[in-house]
């Protein structure tokens, strides 16, 4: 059995950031591991699960409520992650290499809720 979600481009490129965040997490000190590193973690997991939950809600007022705590936690992701460069826990090149998906992934979503805005009664 395939669920709905399962189909979203926003929610596949979403499963490819957390995997790309959980990669960059090993690069950092290991005293950051309960600090940024959890936060991160919480970030990333936080994408893919709230396409999902949001995908499952009947209302489309909910469902992009979802999507935008999905989308913010892209943001901080984003956010989090230049402060990883700033520290110098992660190279230039490696935030280079994760930016894409972070763009790409905050495209879908934004997509999905304009798509799901337009369902919308005005």
């Amino acid at each position: 059995m395939e669920y709905q979600f399962e189909k979203l481009k926003a929610w596949q490129e979403s499963r490819k950031l957390v995997a790309a965040v959980y990669q960059l997490i090993k690069k950092f000190p290991h005293e950051e591991r309960y600090a940024l590193c959890d936060q991160l973690r919480r970030a990333a997991i936080s994408v893919p699960s709230n396409i999902a939950e949001g995908n499952g809600r009947m209302a489309v007022k909910e469902q992009i409520h979802f999507l935008e705590i999905a989308y913010g936690s892209v943001m901080e992701i984003y956010c989090q992650l230049q402060i990883a460069l700033d520290l110098n826990y992660i190279s230039e090149e490696d935030f280079n290499q994760i930016k894409p998906i972070i763009n790409n992934t905050s495209k879908l979503i934004s997509g999905l809720r304009s798509s799901k805005l337009a369902q919308t009664p005005h």
